[in-house]
């Protein structure tokens, strides 16, 4: 892979394969409910069971993972924590964004999210809100999933003047509870493109309308903020009402951003 300095002269990025396991071992032990021992994570991310475990001991010995002697298995540790609050606390879009969720759940009665777009590689959520209701669709900060899922991914499909070749490839890996046909997706995304909102409609997950709105810098989609809740409560009339919020709080955090 190449990148360019500021010389323009071109460099090659050198790859560092133990950083990179290192760092997809945080992640499966960060979404696994449960410990897991060193061959069950070798064999899930194809990692020879020996550098899986020489790794494995320097994130316990950095309190970034922990090992139970008794089930000989491993999950995440607090010393992640420490690394979470540090990039929480220099994210001023997470403070400035914050209001404007919390308004927005508690009114219809959902959750709310600010998602970090990558490219087309995947989404981040960065700050959340629940309404508080009995029954609420539970996200978590630091959720991760394919940029062009969802209504995420409507929104970054006709805002972020990506290659449409690409995105029909990333499309056809996409993996939703009732997959749409990529011809009623990209008319999904020229919806999107004439509201100011994108909704998926029970497809990623079924019963589970999502609907989102995008923040732009410059020419790409930088973030989307994002409605969660059940298709039941979100009436055709409701999301219209919900949309034009949604694009209240992309505008408003976008200027606030702007403005410090």
């Amino acid at each position: 892979m190449l990148a360019r300095t500021g010389d323009a002269r071109p460099v090659r990025e050198r790859q560092v394969p133990a950083v990179e396991r290192a760092i997809a071992i945080l992640r499966l032990l960060g979404r696994s409910d449960a410990p897991l021992g060193v061959n069950a994570i070798a064999r899930e991310l194809g990692i020879v069971p020996s550098t899986c475990l020489h790794i494995l001991r320097v994130l316990v010995a950095q309190e970034l993972a922990s090992f139970d002697p008794e089930t000989k298995r491993y999950r995440i540790d607090a010393g992640i924590l420490s690394i979470a609050r540090g990039v929480l606390r220099r994210n001023s879009l997470s403070q400035i964004v914050q209001p404007g969720l919390d308004r927005v759940a508690k009114r219809y009665g959902i959750t709310t999210n600010a998602v970090r777009v990558v490219g087309l590689d995947h989404g981040t959520v960065v700050a959340i809100s629940q309404a508080g209701q009995a029954l609420h669709i539970h996200v978590d900060i630091g959720s991760r999933f394919p940029a062009l899922i969802s209504a995420t991914g409507r929104c970054i499909a006709a805002f972020g003047q990506h290659d449409w070749a690409e995105i029909e490839r990333r499309f056809a890996t996409l993996r939703w509870d009732r997959p749409p046909s990529f011809r009623a997706w990209c008319a999904q995304v020229e919806e999107t493109r004439r509201k100011g909102y994108g909704v998926d409609a029970g497809h990623y997950i079924s019963g589970v309308t999502i609907i989102g709105a995008p923040m732009m810098k410059a020419s790409r989609v930088s973030h989307v903020i994002v409605g969660v809740g059940l298709t039941e409560q979100l009436k055709p009339s409701t999301l219209a009402a919900l949309g034009k919020d949604l694009i209240a709080v992309a505008n408003e955090t976008s200027q606030r951003l702007r403005d410090d």
